[in-house]
């Protein structure tokens, strides 16, 4: 689980650290930038794995270069924005990237469509070699009825990982999912462990 920490202080970033939270997201990429450079994040969270989740466009990449201890870029949506990235980042270590997936098909959220995200899998393998393909992830439309079943929008993600991997030759254990917001992580989670012990792959 990332414990999702936009405006949250610094205060409370380090008490859910030392209860053993190691993952953050931010959706705001300046704050992300002040906060991972924070002297006091540096001495008193040295471990701390910051996620990026929040809208990512190609302008964006120079930024992104100056957060701290950036471990993973969770909404890449297209060449161009990997491309941007992966020309940028100078870590020795290939940055861990998410395809994001616009499962629900609304204008008002980023990601590919489910039919491209095979296209830009095997992009962000052939040409950026500065990245590392961690998975796919979405967002999901708010306020699906569980009482008719599980969330169409995550079993549609499952889906397209196990396109990609048909089509490219990949291995379903090594590419993740990430899916669910703090309304819905409950049911994403449960989603995973019905994947998990249906097919025995993993989904994060």
């Amino acid at each position: 689980l990332i414990a999702v920490s936009k405006t949250k202080p610094l205060s409370l970033i380090r008490e859910a650290y030392d209860a053993g939270q190691r993952h953050f997201g931010e959706n705001y990429l300046k704050e992300l930038i002040l906060k991972s450079n924070s002297p006091d994040m540096a001495e008193l969270c040295p471990d701390i794995k910051w996620h990026y989740i929040g809208s990512f466009q190609k302008k964006m990449a120079s930024m992104l270069m100056r957060v701290s201890n950036l471990y993973m870029l969770e909404t890449l949506s297209g060449s161009i924005e990997a491309d941007a990235v992966n020309s940028r980042w100078k870590a020795p270590e290939p940055l861990k990237v998410l395809v994001q997936v616009n499962t629900s098909g609304e204008e008002c959220k980023s990601g590919i469509k489910p039919e491209e995200c095979s296209a830009l899998v095997k992009h962000i393998n052939t040409n950026c070699p500065k990245l590392k393909l961690a998975g796919l992830m979405t967002i999901g439309a708010p306020g699906h009825d569980y009482t008719s079943g599980p969330n169409p929008d995550f079993q549609l993600l499952f889906n397209c990982r196990k396109n990609v991997c048909s089509e490219l030759g990949l291995n379903e254990n090594d590419l993740e999912l990430s899916m669910g917001m703090s309304c819905d992580y409950e049911q994403a989670v449960s989603v995973s462990f019905f994947i998990y012990f249906l097919y025995k792959t993993p989904a994060y």
